[in-house]
């Protein structure tokens, strides 16, 4: 399972009527600690933002899985519900996880979800669907260079 951290950044943005203002825009990022993210966030942005910005916030998200499709804009968080059945106790438990979609509206969101579940072999009911304020998520990247180790973060 990734770390992954919801950065916020704060910053002067031109308006449509020429004027400036103060904006703060929500990312996510993956790393191993709050200082691994705040410096991927920091070097990621410099190239979007020109002029001054700020990291105002940064919080852990707990997630299950993200479901890429670069066809979206937006980014759903969709509560699940693994459904599990204690054989001793004749009892079924819900254990609700986090999976965010990438998607271009809420039907889409919907389709990708189930899509991207399908291989599942755990039985599993969606509690909820939401529009997030996350305007983009950087991975680690894909490429040749391997991603840090984990070591003693997997343990927070």
């Amino acid at each position: 399972m990734d770390s992954w951290f919801e950065c916020k950044i704060r910053y002067d943005k031109e308006v449509e009527n020429g004027l400036q203002k103060t904006v703060t825009e929500s990312y996510m990022v993956d790393a191993l600690s709050f200082t691994e993210a705040e410096s991927r966030i920091i070097e990621e942005m410099r190239s979007f933002i020109s002029g001054e910005f700020s990291v105002s916030d940064i919080k852990r998200v707990k997630l299950r899985e993200l479901f890429f499709d670069e066809s979206g804009d937006k980014w759903y968080k969709c509560k699940i519900n693994i459904i599990t059945f204690d054989e001793k106790s004749s009892v079924e438990k819900r254990t609700g996880s986090y999976i965010m979609v990438q998607a271009a509206d809420f039907k889409t969101a919907l389709e990708n979800l189930l899509k991207g579940m399908k291989g599942s072999m755990e039985d599993y009911e969606i509690a909820s669907i939401n529009e997030t304020p996350i305007m983009d998520v950087f991975p680690y990247a894909t490429d040749s260079s391997p991603k840090p180790a984990r070591q003693e973060y997997e343990q927070l």
